[in-house]
């Protein structure tokens, strides 16, 4: 017969302080605090930022969690689009002088200080939407190449030398265009294979991801991007309009919408796979601007009130965690 201590599988190890680089699984005993302690993961949080100086329904965000561009969208005023600008440290944000064109539900691309706004809907004419681009240097605003497709409630993503602008509507119509920036002009790329408006993307001009949003009905399906074309993904659980999404093609975060009923929900991508997170906003809304490089760490600030609330996604990391009898 095998004796126990060939067959109880590997000892714990005993320390007298946590291990400086443990791997992802290990267990260990720590004989100064007695406990017994293992390398797991966390789940992913928000936890509330500082407000957003003007309130703002549908604008456009760009850049990183702790170095963000907020632009345009409806402010306070019933009914009155436009053109505030501001900046996020990851505690504050900064009134800077407005952008040039007043607009709302308008899409965007790049970082802090290398911004893209493009599209939209032109206060005052209910049916006419933007070609307009502008781009920012982090101090001034210049007039970019002119879109092919007047279009409003989309999606963009990529960098200010490399942006894609992703399906859309020009009421009373939508569609599913492509088009792609080089820095200086817009090209036609790969058609979605479903047609829509107030949807979301993330990622990259070469690898995106498009998700949700409307047709005749509320829409959950996916689909990705290579640069050249769209191919099915797989459904996220939630079908919504009007969210905000951040990341890139293998690791991305959709959250919040106008579902009905308006929701704070969370899911995480991975590049396969939509799960809802435990962790859902403190603020249900829709059409907030969101903006992050990855599923790690993103931003969300203002939508429906309208609202300044600012929130930031902390994602799933490793963590050291005591084990104790359930």
């Amino acid at each position: 017969m095998a004796e126990y201590i060939n067959i109880r599988g590997q000892s714990i190890e005993v320390v007298a302080s946590d291990p400086a680089n443990p791997t992802l699984g290990q267990i260990w005993y720590n004989s100064t605090s007695n406990t017994l302690k293992g390398l797991g993961v966390s789940v992913g949080s928000w936890s509330s930022g500082g407000n957003l100086n003007t309130s703002r329904l549908y604008p456009v965000a760009t850049g990183t969690q702790t170095a963000t561009l907020s632009a345009t969208g409806d402010d306070p005023s019933p009914g009155q689009t436009g053109a505030a600008v501001e900046s996020y440290d990851g505690s504050t944000w900064t009134s800077l002088s407005n952008a040039p064109l007043a607009r709302r539900l308008a899409a965007g691309a790049g970082t802090q200080t290398a911004s893209l706004i493009f599209g939209g809907h032109i206060p005052g004419q209910p049916t006419e939407q933007s070609t307009t681009t502008e781009e920012y240097d982090g101090s001034t605003w210049t007039t970019g190449g002119a879109m092919t497709n007047k279009r409003n409630q989309f999606w963009g993503n990529g960098v200010q030398t490399a942006a894609l602008a992703v399906a859309g509507a020009n009421p009373p119509g939508y569609f599913n265009q492509t088009e792609e920036y080089d820095g200086s002009t817009w090209t036609a790329g790969g058609n979605m294979i479903t047609a829509r408006y107030q949807h979301t993307s993330f990622g990259t001009q070469t690898a995106a991801i498009g998700v949700g949003g409307v047709t005749s009905v509320l829409i959950a399906n996916s689909e990705q991007y290579d640069g050249t074309s769209w191919t099915a993904g797989n459904a996220s659980n939630t079908a919504r309009n009007l969210a905000s999404a951040f990341g890139s093609q293998t690791n991305g975060i959709l959250a919040l919408g106008a579902t009905p009923p308006v929701t704070g929900e969370t899911e995480e991508y991975n590049g396969i796979t939509w799960t809802i997170s435990p962790a859902s906003l403190g603020t249900a809304r829709y059409g907030a601007g969101g903006t992050g490089p990855t599923g790690s760490t993103g931003i969300v600030a203002g939508g429906n009130g309208p609202t300044g609330a600012t929130e930031e996604w902390t994602g799933p990391a490793p963590q050291t965690k005591t084990i104790t009898a359930s």
